[in-house]
C-alpha cells in the first residue's frame, strides 16, 4: 500500500509513467466537492500546474448540492485559480429525453466540460476516479455480462479525458485529506444501496476484503494485466480485419470462412462486431447461432448498424431511415436496441413490485398474457392499440401527434408487439389489455434508456 505521505510523489510518478499531462498543459479539474476530487485539486495546485476548476450542480439534493458548490468555490479561490460552476435541471432533462438520472447527468457534465475546454483553451480534463472505482466497474460489468474489454476497469486516458488518481486507493486518499486538513463534502447518495455501484461498494467488496486483505492491490495488478491483454487482442484483431473484412460502397462484409481454423471464430467475430460497430455480447451470441445454422437473411441490430447473415458472410451497414428495424425478443433477452435507445428486460413477480406508478420510460406488463418471441419494430402507418385506461382503439399516428412529436422523434418511435397486438408504444403508453390487474402473478418490466447522441 502507498504510504499517505507519498501520495504526491506517486501522483507525479504515475503521470510520468503514462504521460497523462505535461507542465505545458492547461488542465480542467472536475471537482464535485467529494474527498477524491478535492484531494486531486490539492495535488495539482500544490504541484504548480496550470489548472481551472469546474463544478456541476445537478440540483438533485437541494441545500446539500448548494453547499457542495460553495465549498469547491471557496477552495478554488483560496488557491487563486479559475472557478466555473453550472446548475443543471437534471430532472427536467430526464423527462425530456427519457434518460436515467446517471445517464442524463453524465451527458450534461461532459458536454459542459467540452464547452469550457474549447472556450478557455484547456488541453486536458481530469476526473478523480481511483482504483476502487475501477474495481467496482469491473464487478458491475461482470454482473451485467461483458467481454474482456469490460473487465479492464476504467481507462486512465481517453482522448483529452485523464484520470490521474487511478493508481490510488480510496482509503489513502481519505487519509491524505485528513492529514492535510483538506475540506470535502460527503454525498449522502453514496450511502444508499439503491444503485448497483453502491451495492457492490457497500455490500460485496467488504466481504471480499474479509477473505483477502490485499484484495485491492491484487485487483490493481489484475486490471493492469487485463488492460494489457485487451490491447494485445486489439492489435491482433486489426491484422485479422485486414484479411477478412471487405468494404465497398458503404457496406462491410466479414468473410468468416477466411478466419484461421485455429483461431476462436466466435471470439474474433465478437471483437470485430463489438469494437467496430457497437454490437453487444448477447446480440453477437444470437448472430453467431444464426450463422452456424445457415439463417441467411436474418438481421441483427446495434445502435447505428444492422448486420445480416449471407451464407458464411456477415454483411454490415448503417441502418437506413426506412428500415423498420424489426427484431425478435426472446424470453431470455437482456436488451434490445430501438432507434437511439436501448430496452432492458427484467422478469419478476407481483410481490417484487411496490410501485405501479412508473414513468413513461418504464413499462410493467402482465407477462402471462404475452406470447414470445415478442416483436420490436418502428411504428408504421395504420398501427393502432388500446391505450391504458381507455376502451376504444387509437392510431399510433394520432398518439404521436397529440404528444407534439417532431419528425425526428416520430422516426425514432418503436412499438413492442405480442403476436399482432401492440403492447407498448415504447416510452409512451402500454396497451390496456396487458396492464397489471389483481389477477397478475408474473411481470415483465421493461426500462427504456436513451443513448447519448
Amino acid at each position: 500500500m502507498i504510504k499517505k505521505s507519498l501520495l504526491p510523489e506517486h501522483f507525479e510518478q504515475y503521470n510520468a509513467r503514462h504521460a497523462l499531462f505535461t507542465r505545458d498543459d492547461k488542465i480542467l479539474l472536475t471537482v464535485s466537492g467529494g474527498v477524491h476530487s478535492m484531494v486531486m485539486l490539492a495535488l495539482f495546485a500544490e504541484a504548480g500546474y496550470i489548472i481551472g476548476v469546474a463544478h456541476c450542480n445537478f440540483s438533485l439534493r437541494g441545500e446539500e448540492s448548494d453547499q457542495d458548490e460553495a465549498t469547491v468555490e471557496a477552495v478554488a479561490k483560496g488557491y487563486n485559480i479559475p472557478f466555473y460552476s453550472k446548475r443543471f435541471d437534471t430532472k427536467g432533462e430526464m423527462e425530456r429525453t427519457g434518460e436515467s438520472m446517471e445517464m442524463a447527468a453524465r451527458r450534461l457534465r461532459y458536454e459542459w466540460f467540452a464547452e469550457l475546454s474549447e472556450e478557455h483553451g484547456y488541453t486536458a480534463i481530469a476526473i478523480a476516479h481511483h482504483v476502487d472505482d475501477s474495481i467496482e466497474t469491473f464487478f458491475i460489468n461482470l454482473l451485467r455480462g461483458t467481454g474482456l474489454r469490460g473487465l479492464t476497469g476504467i481507462t486512465r486516458q481517453r482522448g483529452n479525458i485523464i484520470r490521474p488518481l487511478l493508481f490510488a486507493e480510496r482509503k489513502e486518499i481519505l487519509e491524505y485529506a485528513v492529514l492535510h486538513k483538506i475540506p470535502y463534502r460527503e454525498d449522502s447518495s453514496n450511502r444508499t444501496k439503491k444503485y448497483l455501484r453502491n451495492k457492490i461498494r457497500l455490500g460485496l467488496l467488504p466481504k471480499v476484503r474479509e477473505i483477502n486483505s490485499r484484495f485491492t492491490s491484487m485487483m490493481r495488478g489484475n486490471l493492469y494485466r487485463l488492460a494489457d491483454a485487451q490491447r494485445f487482442i486489439e492489435a491482433g484483431i486489426v491484422k485479422i480485419k485486414e484479411q477478412i473484412l471487405e468494404s465497398r460502397d458503404g457496406i462491410d462484409r466479414i468473410h468468416t470462412d477466411l478466419i484461421e481454423p485455429h483461431f476462436p471464430k466466435e471470439f474474433v467475430i465478437y471483437e470485430i462486431l463489438s469494437s467496430t460497430y457497437g454490437f453487444k455480447g448477447d446480440t453477437v451470441d444470437e448472430l453467431y447461432k444464426a450463422l452456424l445454422s445457415g439463417a441467411t437473411g436474418k438481421r441483427f441490430y446495434a445502435r447505428e448498424h444492422v448486420a445480416c447473415i449471407d451464407r458464411t458472410d456477415i454483411v454490415i451497414s448503417a441502418i437506413a431511415t426506412d428500415d423498420i428495424c424489426e427484431t425478435k425478443v426472446e424470453k431470455r433477452a437482456i436488451r434490445s436496441y430501438c432507434g437511439n435507445s436501448v430496452l432492458y428486460y427484467e422478469h419478476t413477480d407481483i410481490d417484487n413490485v411496490s410501485d405501479y406508478n412508473t414513468p413513461p420510460e418504464v413499462a410493467l406488463l402482465d407477462e402471462d398474457k404475452l406470447t414470445y418471441p415478442l416483436t420490436l419494430r418502428r411504428w408504421q402507418e395504420g398501427d393502432s392499440f388500446i391505450p391504458f385506461g381507455m376502451i376504444g382503439r387509437k392510431k399510433i399516428s394520432d398518439l404521436l401527434t397529440d404528444r407534439k412529436m417532431s419528425v425526428i422523434e416520430k422516426s425514432r418511435q418503436f412499438v413492442l408487439l405480442s403476436g399482432e397486438d401492440i403492447v407498448w408504444v415504447v416510452g409512451c403508453r402500454i396497451d390496456d389489455r396487458y396492464r397489471i390487474t389483481n389477477r397478475t402473478e408474473n411481470i415483465l418490466k421493461i426500462t427504456k434508456q436513451t443513448l447519448n447522441g
